[in-house]
């Protein structure tokens, strides 16, 4: 089975490369919504993907959800059912840009990587991992409040970004993402167990912070994706309706951030040496905007 993590760069024609500054210009952000984000600490319905791009990653995903696929190895996690109740199933992977062609160029995806950067202050935009979540109609599971950086702190400085992407419609009813805005203003918090008590988290917050624990719900139509800070305080409710709610994520650090542990960061990837920086074949540089001419 070929690991097409040992390919950085486009291996489909599924998404267009810009090749000058004026169609880079074309997915680039307005500043009100950098502000909104930098305020917020979140940005929703950006459009990434269209109908046939959506059409294409369900197919592959409907292919590697199966144990039995022959690239389930390249997984660095691979859980049928996280859900810690066993009348629900969350389905939740890491790796899949390493087993199918279309995953994997999700990576290259310009409007995405136009937006990345820009989020992250113009800075040159670093791989770290993706992941697929996934609810079934009427059983779907949860995800637990938390912030993406208290599982991510074996990496510093903390500069890092988190794009969830709809492969299908997300509503209220069928689990969708759920975000507390300025949150990312309340520091680190203890991590929770991502698939546990939905509501673990208000253990570990403050009186002040329980009052401002107003959830956002983010409904978006498929194809469309929402970005938020390391630190924002986000997770999503069970599905209990007819329709599933399919996703991935793509995680991604400005470039320079370096390994905060000796240990292995995902598994079936070497360990990077503390204080090194994160690059080489599973880590790759997606985007610099000085030699893509986007500044």
């Amino acid at each position: 089975m070929q690991d097409y993590s040992e390919f950085h760069h486009q291996l489909t024609d599924i998404f267009k490369k810009p090749s000058t500054k004026d169609q880079w210009d074309e997915y680039r952000l307005t500043e009100e919504q950098i502000q909104f984000f930098n305020e917020n600490g979140y940005l929703s319905n950006i459009k990434l993907l269209e109908e046939e791009q959506i059409d294409f990653l369900k197919n592959d995903l409907h292919q590697i959800t199966n144990v039995n696929h022959p690239g389930n190895a390249l997984f660095h996690e691979f859980h049928s059912n996280e859900s810690s109740n066993p009348e629900t199933v969350l389905f939740h992977a890491l790796g899949a840009w390493r087993i199918t062609p279309g995953f994997h160029d999700t990576l290259w995806n310009p409007a995405f990587l136009m937006a990345a950067s820009q989020l992250l202050g113009n800075q040159g935009v670093r791989f770290w991992h993706d992941q697929l979540f996934c609810k079934p109609a009427k059983h779907g599971g949860v995800v637990a409040w938390h912030q993406d950086y208290s599982y991510w702190t074996r990496t510093v400085p903390m500069q890092h970004l988190t794009c969830w992407v709809g492969l299908d419609d997300s509503s209220v009813e069928n689990g969708c993402l759920l975000y507390i805005p300025k949150s990312h203003k309340w520091g680190l918090l203890e991590k929770p167990e991502l698939a546990g008590d939905m509501n673990g988290i208000a253990d570990h917050l403050t009186e002040k912070q329980k009052e401002e624990f107003i959830p956002v719900p983010i409904e978006m139509k498929k194809g469309y994706g929402t970005f938020h800070h390391p630190l924002l305080l986000h997770g999503s409710n069970e599905n209990r309706s007819n329709h599933s709610r399919g996703a991935f994520v793509l995680n991604v650090f400005a470039d320079g951030t370096t390994s905060a542990s000796g240990k292995a960061l995902l598994k079936g990837v070497p360990a990077v040496p503390e204080g090194d920086k994160m690059e080489g074949q599973f880590f790759p540089l997606l985007f610099d905007p000085v030699e893509n001419g986007s500044l």
